[in-house]
């Protein structure tokens, strides 16, 4: 219960009814801009992969998978996917996409271990993204006209439940700020990672943070990144190592900073090698998904996950995942939400 941020005097904009309106809205509406907005195609992805192919998302490294035998597979384990970062490349392969083109899907997965607060729920619901790409694009600055494009979609998603609601008055800024890393951590070097981010979310409104999963000066990373999705070592022409990052908001209804979507351009096989071998992680080049990557079978490509009950969360301006998914929650949280007015479904 100590991580359950307390807003005072909160009071829910929207009703039960309205809110679930309003996440149907949110939903449709910005699929339908973001798959426009970077020309994606919705295909179906699978809830569980086989365990032991590498394909599976390792997000920090730690985190454990659910996973269950099946019966007619010789109680052959599979586990639920973390995320779909690695998959996603194997179907822009499978399906010969060709560069400047892309899927989405629906994502849907089971994170036993999550820590769970206002944020943090056992169930993830994201849209999961990928784009085939060129290689002359894996550039600082194409990552950064990608993530303007998101935003945009993201402003504009904003704009529409504001109208459909005048209760609800928009608050993201109309730009997004850059931010590598590195230079963050110079600007607040006395403050922890999450601290850091507090600040420059306050101070600008909305940011990407560059460079995430790779050590930082003081010999401490800013997060953990699974060496075999994200390139967070390939030096940009900023001269700063990272082609990926968070985008992130300052949210005014918990006071905090709220990272909506990772996303990055994916490793090639020079970044693969060199991230396993600095994560102490090399026996994965043996790996069903790994050996296709540096055998040349995989194409290029950037993507990332965007939470969608984070989203309309933000956009509702609620103060609690729990009023926009179904999840499980501890009693006591569920009684203390309740008094404070966050209804959790």
């Amino acid at each position: 219960m100590s991580k359950l941020i307390k807003p005072q005097g909160y009071t829910a904009l929207l009703d039960m009814v309205q809110t679930e309106h309003g996440i149907k809205q949110i939903k449709e509406f910005f699929q339908q801009n973001i798959s426009t907005e970077l020309r994606l195609r919705r295909v179906t992805a699978p809830l569980f992969v086989l365990q032991g192919l590498g394909i599976n998302d390792d997000l920090n490294g730690v985190e454990r998978a659910v996973t269950f035998p099946i019966k007619d597979l010789g109680d052959a384990k599979a586990e639920v996917v973390h995320s779909l970062a690695k998959w996603k490349r194997l179907s822009l392969a499978e399906n010969n996409i060709a560069p400047g083109y892309g899927i989405y899907t629906d994502m849907n997965a089971i994170r036993a271990d999550e820590e769970l607060d206002n944020l943090h729920s056992l169930y993830v619901d994201q849209w999961d993204w990928e784009a085939v790409i060129r290689p002359e694009q894996r550039t600082v600055a194409f990552l950064k006209n990608v993530v303007e494009r998101i935003y945009a979609a993201i402003r504009r998603t904003e704009y529409l439940v504001c109208e459909n609601y005048p209760c609800i008055k928009p608050f993201l800024p109309e730009k997004i700020t850059f931010v590598h890393s590195e230079d963050l951590l110079a600007m607040y070097p006395d403050k922890s990672p999450k601290e850091r981010e507090d600040a420059i979310c306050e101070k600008y409104g909305a940011v990407f943070l560059i460079g995430i999963g790779g050590k930082l000066a003081n010999g401490e990373k800013h997060d953990g990144r699974a060496p075999d999705y994200d390139d967070w070592t390939t030096v940009g022409e900023n001269g700063k190592a990272g082609l990926n990052g968070d985008i992130l908001i300052w949210y005014p209804v918990l006071g905090r900073s709220f990272e909506l979507s990772s996303m990055g351009i994916r490793v090639n096989k020079e970044a693969l090698l060199r991230q396993l071998k600095i994560e102490d992680k090399e026996e994965r080049q043996q790996l069903y998904f790994h050996k296709k990557l540096l055998a040349g079978e995989l194409p290029e490509s950037i993507g990332g996950g965007i939470g969608q009950s984070r989203l309309c969360m933000v956009l509702l301006h609620k103060a609690h995942i729990g009023e926009i998914q179904a999840s499980i929650w501890p009693d006591d949280m569920r009684q203390e939400c309740k008094a404070m007015g966050m209804n959790l479904i």
